[in-house]
């Protein structure tokens, strides 16, 4: 039983040795990799994967894995990604990231990959914040938000919360999958993550997932507040496929 139990605690293509993982306490990085290694696992291609990693908190990810990862540029990600599919296109491409390499210095090459199709994996974690540099004001704050450059809260002029899932969608290949899901329901995330990888490998199309988590060090709430607040962010952030207006 001890075997069992501790087997189904971690995915298999964690790589053991770097655990407790270097993410602050708490951190809802953690539960996503979580059901991306679960789901790893259950497909069955640990050997077949590379994984891409952005500047911020997902560079803490450099070693979390059992399979080969690239250390990326901000924002740059993506077209790495896009470029090592090209160079082996039999190899599972994944590109992991937060709210900046994806919503601001890394938007473009987002776009495009989605209007071309691409046939990767995009992983984008929205917490709200830039939380690898102090908490600052990110194109996810949602407006009155508190964060170390919006004391007052987010002013109505820079903007709402940015749904990027929802343009995604609407430049992206009607081929390509986008979906939002939250660190709040992991089994419901896992199912999101193999269909977009699914996606990836059986129709050699584009995949798109957006995940809602927490950030207890930059949000300065504790465990029962920061999962109160993800509720709040759901509602903003609808969960679920991301399907076409014109569809």
């Amino acid at each position: 039983m001890a075997n069992i139990i501790k087997n189904e605690i971690m995915p298999k293509c964690w790589n053991s040795n770097t655990k407790p993982h270097l993410l602050c306490p708490g951190c809802g990085h953690g539960i996503a990799l979580k059901q991306l290694g679960y789901t790893i696992d259950d497909l069955k291609i640990e050997r077949k994967t590379t994984l891409g990693i952005d500047i911020g908190c997902s560079l803490l990810v450099w070693d979390f894995f059992n399979f080969d990862i690239i250390q990326t540029h901000h924002g740059r990600t993506t077209p790495t990604m896009v470029g090592y599919k090209m160079a082996k296109p039999e190899r599972i491409s994944i590109a992991y990231m937060g709210d900046g390499g994806g919503y601001a210095i890394g938007l473009q090459s987002l776009l495009h990959a989605a209007f071309r199709n691409n046939p990767i994996t995009v992983i984008l974690i929205n917490n709200e914040n830039y939380a690898m540099t102090g908490g600052q004001m990110a194109p996810t704050t949602e407006t009155k938000v508190v964060t170390t450059t919006s004391p007052d809260g987010k002013k109505i002029e820079f903007g709402p919360g940015f749904k990027g899932p929802e343009l995604v969608r609407n430049i992206a290949n009607k081929n390509a999958y986008i979906s939002r899901g939250s660190i709040s329901k992991p089994e419901v995330l896992k199912s999101i993550i193999t269909k977009a990888l699914e996606n990836q490998i059986k129709n050699d199309s584009f995949s798109f997932v957006e995940i809602l988590s927490i950030c207890p060090t930059n949000w300065k709430t504790n465990a029962a507040e920061s999962f109160k607040r993800l509720e709040e962010m759901e509602k903003y952030y609808p969960t679920g496929e991301i399907l076409n207006s014109k569809s």
